[in-house]
């Protein structure tokens, strides 16, 4: 939700643009793809192109498009997962504020690649300092993005803040990052905040219907459950799969979204899940290993879809969360590259542990 701040009033009279940066990102627009759609990647194909597109956040969006309509556009800070909308949020108002200008009118730039300070002194400072063009009537700001902005170096961002306070007349800062806790606290408090938090199953599960519509795709209803479960809310994940998958396999099923992302089947982490819980430590671990093997599976996304399998077995609370956060430890220990025997040796430890407290428990 919007932190309240006072919104800055738009003035102004400026009557000249200034000539665009070539740096930052290029954004294709939807409708100009010049016979090459099955070359275009999804994720920009289908990206909004107005607020009423955006699948998800409509308090959100709603805000943001009052304040556009109204004038009264602030300094924004988007920060959350990534693939939750944000930086098609700022691109949208971009197209609603400067129309057939908006490449004029806009400086894009990814502060992973350009983080440091000179960025801010030379591509920024010269492109807030130049004059706005005027619509009409209505003069306007322009709009300076900086995507990843968590990225940048603190003398960047310091340096930033005083940008922003000197130019306020004439140009608006959208920042969008995933970790506000890395922007320092003097930007944010320049910025009207709003988070993006994952979007839910409905929305992601809406617009890839609308995706396979366009596309004229063959999907199984098991494959559009995969596809929403495997992006976690990431829309940008989601759309990623899809088309892949597509490129792989003419019927998207099931079990060809498993296949084509790497991640374990449903049904192998079932029959896993039975071995971890009923097979002794030896017989258990030459299984898994086995199929492990076999499959190419990773054994962090074994540990990652039996912890949420966990979560379907009835057992007692103590013993569940005992159980997940051993789990959670092996994952942890799989992240830094610990040997994957000794891990597995570990999964199967945590496991017998549990069940001799759900035989315990049982008498």
């Amino acid at each position: 939700m919007a932190e309240t701040i006072s919104p800055m009033e738009i003035d102004g009279n400026e009557t000249l643009f200034p000539s665009s940066t070539d740096k930052g990102k290029r954004v294709f627009v939807a409708g100009n793809n010049s016979g090459n759609g099955k070359a275009t990647p999804w994720v920009e194909k289908y990206r909004p192109q107005s607020l009423d597109d955006v699948a998800a956040h409509r308090d959100i969006i709603s805000t943001i498009d009052r304040l556009t309509t109204e004038n009264r556009l602030p300094h924004l800070l988007l920060y959350g997962p990534p693939g939750t909308g944000k930086t098609s949020t700022i691109l949208a108002v971009a197209r609603k504020l400067y129309g057939a200008q908006y490449h004029k009118m806009i400086l894009e730039l990814n502060a992973s690649d350009d983080r440091g300070i000179d960025v801010v002194r030379q591509q920024i400072q010269d492109f807030a300092s130049t004059q706005s063009l005027s619509f009409g009537a209505k003069a306007s700001v322009k709009l300076v993005l900086l995507d990843e902005a968590d990225a940048m170096t603190k003398d960047a961002q310091f340096a930033l803040r005083r940008v922003i306070e000197k130019y306020t007349k004439s140009t608006r800062f959208a920042l969008i990052c995933n970790h506000v806790n890395k922007i320092i606290p003097a930007l944010q408090s320049r910025c009207t905040r709003f988070r993006f938090a994952p979007l839910d199953e409905v929305h992601v599960t809406d617009r890839l219907k609308h995706v396979i519509k366009a596309e004229g795709l063959d999907v199984e209803d098991s494959g559009l459950a995969a596809l929403v479960r495997l992006s976690n809310g990431d829309m940008r994940k989601a759309l990623n799969i899809l088309q892949s998958t597509h490129m792989a396999s003419q019927q998207i099923t099931e079990e060809a979204v498993y296949l084509c992302t790497g991640n374990p089947l449903p049904k192998d982490i079932e029959q896993i899940s039975y071995w971890l819980l009923n097979e002794q430590f030896s017989e258990s671990f030459k299984r898994i290993h086995e199929i492990k093997t076999r499959k190419g599976l990773a054994l962090v996304d074994i540990v990652r879809e039996v912890t949420m399998f966990v979560f379907k077995i009835k057992m007692p609370p103590d013993v569940r969360v005992q159980l997940i956060n051993d789990l959670a430890d092996i994952e942890y220990r799989l992240s830094f590259g610990c040997n994957d025997k000794l891990q597995l040796g570990s999964v199967i430890a945590t496991f017998t542990r549990a069940r001799s407290a759900l035989v315990a428990a049982a008498k």
